[in-house]
């Protein structure tokens, strides 16, 4: 069974900076796309930043372009988020995902994918 286990959130304040880990298994890691997503209290899913394992194609929202770096060691079945100049608006549950498929239209909508993690909490105070 597919296992995506997130890992790296925390509490930090206006300026800094965290790395975000999520390790997959239970799958062929390195023949799908993966993804970071972020739910804040009372707001819809969002994509924040999404990576092609095979390639390191990669996309991310316009709303973190400059702060937030994705990537991947697919050694490790591991894929990672940077995340620089954090904001309060940043604070959310961070959730990493991945499709059941290698072909996906819209890689930055949570409905393009099919396993989830539990999630990490990321608190930004001002």
């Amino acid at each position: 069974q597919v296992q995506l286990v997130e890992s790296g959130g925390g509490s930090v304040q206006a300026g800094g900076s965290l790395r975000l880990s999520c390790k997959a298994s239970g799958y062929t890691y390195s023949n799908y796309w993966m993804g970071w997503f972020r739910q804040a209290s009372g707001e819809e899913r969002e994509g924040v930043a999404t990576i092609y394992t095979r390639d390191g194609r990669s996309d991310s929202a316009d709303s973190v372009k400059g702060r937030v770096t994705i990537s991947r060691d697919n050694a490790k079945s591991t894929v990672y988020l940077q995340m620089n100049n954090l904001k309060p608006e940043d604070t959310a549950m961070y959730y990493c995902a991945t499709t059941d498929k290698a072909s996906i239209v819209f890689p930055l909508s949570p409905t393009s994918y099919t396993y989830w993690g539990q999630g990490t909490q990321v608190t930004v105070s001002s």
